[in-house]
């Protein structure tokens, strides 16, 4: 069996969107053991609700929730019988492998890396989504976890992101790109000028050069690599115009009699274009760096975001990520390659 912990306090939807997720993915796989971490009396009554294998199924009591106003790292602290509980929880157990959770984002990461810790030689964990594009999807790294970054984080971020589109993804050779203000070698500030230098010399992964917000979505590239001010910037324009879209063509749809029974003949093509623009397939972004594998869900999480973060979460850990990052690691000296940063 595989382990999973999956924090159900956390979430606009939680308690009930989350187990009803969890029984979905252990009704799809057969191989998942699921500790649900969160309050056990409002736990129980939800599970109450569903037929599923119950041994398969452990409660992890943790009557504190951090809250979305609370401040991460003092939460995380003081709320020991919390998703603290739950880390701690994680890095003490070799056999649970990963951990799902749609609560505060900064308690994810700052329970990540002050609790479970970063893989040797990782100097900062990065959030890391998979965007949809006309291809398939494309994974940003980073998205919001460190909003300001060394030529050395994003040299980082960028054989962090290529060891999960190989993992994760099946890409045997990713390409990666800088996103920048433009494609030139000389575009952007000193942080993406020196990068783009890094990054140009670094073995071991498929640096093709700077990348347009554009590409994201275009699919030109299989990893974009970004500080976390910029790719979050990206990614909840990427959000937005997804939305923007699909509410657009609704609203023309129903704009005459002609207009929705022309949208009749095209439903199967719409249908089609919804699923492709769907974040909630990947079910969150991966928390890269961490000693284990993490998946920060959004924070209004339907059922099947949560079976899916599941499902990616058990994916990610049975193709091998983290033993894949400290192979990389071992094959480029970022130490040799980057000058000592102030």
């Amino acid at each position: 069996m595989d382990k999973i912990i999956l924090d159900v306090m956390g979430g606009d939807n939680a308690p009930a969107a989350i187990v009803e997720g969890a029984v979905r993915a252990l009704k799809d796989d057969k191989r998942l053991y699921l500790i649900i971490a969160g309050r056990e009396a409002e736990i129980k009554a939800e599970l109450a609700k569903y037929k599923y294998d119950a041994s398969r199924v452990e409660i992890l009591d943790c009557p504190d929730v951090i809250g979305m106003n609370d401040v991460p790292t003092e939460a995380i602290k003081n709320k020991q019988a919390s998703l603290t509980a739950a880390y701690w929880h994680l890095k003490k157990n070799d056999d649970v492998c990963g951990l799902v959770s749609a609560g505060s984002t900064g308690a994810i990461i700052a329970g990540g890396q002050l609790i479970l810790g970063r893989i040797r030689g990782i100097k900062r964990a990065a959030l890391c989504p998979a965007i949809p594009n006309v291809n398939g999807a494309t994974l940003l790294c980073d998205c919001g976890a460190n909003a300001e970054c060394k030529p050395s984080m994003l040299c980082q971020f960028a054989l962090l992101a290529s060891a999960y589109a190989q993992a994760g993804f099946d890409k045997a050779n990713p390409s990666v790109g800088l996103l920048n203000n433009g494609t030139e070698e000389h575009k952007g500030d000193p942080l993406r000028q020196e990068t783009y230098k890094y990054l140009s010399q670094m073995q071991g992964i498929n640096f093709v050069g700077n990348v347009e917000g554009r590409d994201i979505n275009y699919g030109n590239v299989d990893v974009v690599i970004a500080d976390g001010f910029s790719g979050n910037v990206a990614l909840k324009s990427i959000e937005g115009c997804a939305k923007m879209i699909l509410a657009t063509m609704k609203k023309q749809f129903k704009s005459s009699p002609a207009s929705l029974i022309g949208s009749l003949f095209m439903l199967g093509a719409i249908k089609r274009m919804k699923k492709g623009l769907d974040f909630d397939k990947y079910g969150g972004a991966l928390l890269l760096g961490l000693k284990k594998v993490v998946i920060k869900s959004h924070g209004t999480s339907k059922p099947v975001t949560i079976a899916n973060a599941i499902k990616n979460a058990l994916s990610i850990y049975r193709n091998g990520l983290i033993p894949k990052v400290e192979e990389m690691l071992e094959k480029v000296d970022l130490d040799n390659l980057i000058p000592v940063e102030e």
